[in-house]
């Protein structure tokens, strides 16, 4: 599996663990920087991954700046890009089976470096349920294309009235 890894100065040193993990684990590494622990601004790495993951040249992403959700948003603004900043194992798999994530953001100044490793793996063992939550990745996906969301079930927030 191709997989892109970006990070800012924060999660530098988490990312270049997790790369090593990766290509340890038979990964082809695609590092979209940043090369150093010198101060960077974390938005152009979750859109550097974010981009070679939406357009095909890599499988999956993994992106870290100092607790996953900077990072996570920027890569989140990339068309196709269902990004999840997972703390632990078990958001890792959820991301993947609920969400379909497509790329994984973890916090380098919040997750340890074992930890890191076992939702890595996790994740990338993680498969899609599909089902009801397909139809939700759906509805996210005409969200991003600007089109109406379906809202099913008695869970659906009314339109125009204000909520508690």
């Amino acid at each position: 599996m191709r997989i892109a890894v970006g990070s800012d100065h924060a999660g530098f040193p988490l990312k270049q663990v997790l790369a090593a993990y990766l290509a340890e684990l038979g990964h082809l590494v695609d590092d979209m920087g940043t090369d150093t622990e010198d101060p960077v601004d974390y938005p152009a790495y979750g859109a550097a991954v974010g981009e070679a993951v939406a357009s095909g040249r890599a499988d999956l992403g993994l992106c870290v700046c100092g607790t996953g959700i900077g990072i996570g948003i920027a890569a989140n603004k990339v068309r196709g890009v269902r990004a999840a900043v997972v703390h632990d194992v078990t958001t890792a798999r959820l991301a993947r089976e609920h969400n379909e994530a497509n790329v994984l953001c973890l916090g380098g100044r919040v997750v340890g470096a074992e930890v890191a490793r076992e939702a890595v793996t996790t994740f990338l063992a993680a498969e899609h349920a599909g089902g009801r939550h397909h139809r939700r990745v759906e509805e996210i996906a005409s969200i991003e294309s600007g089109g109406p969301v379906h809202a099913l079930g008695a869970s659906a927030p009314a339109s125009g009235r204000a909520r508690a």
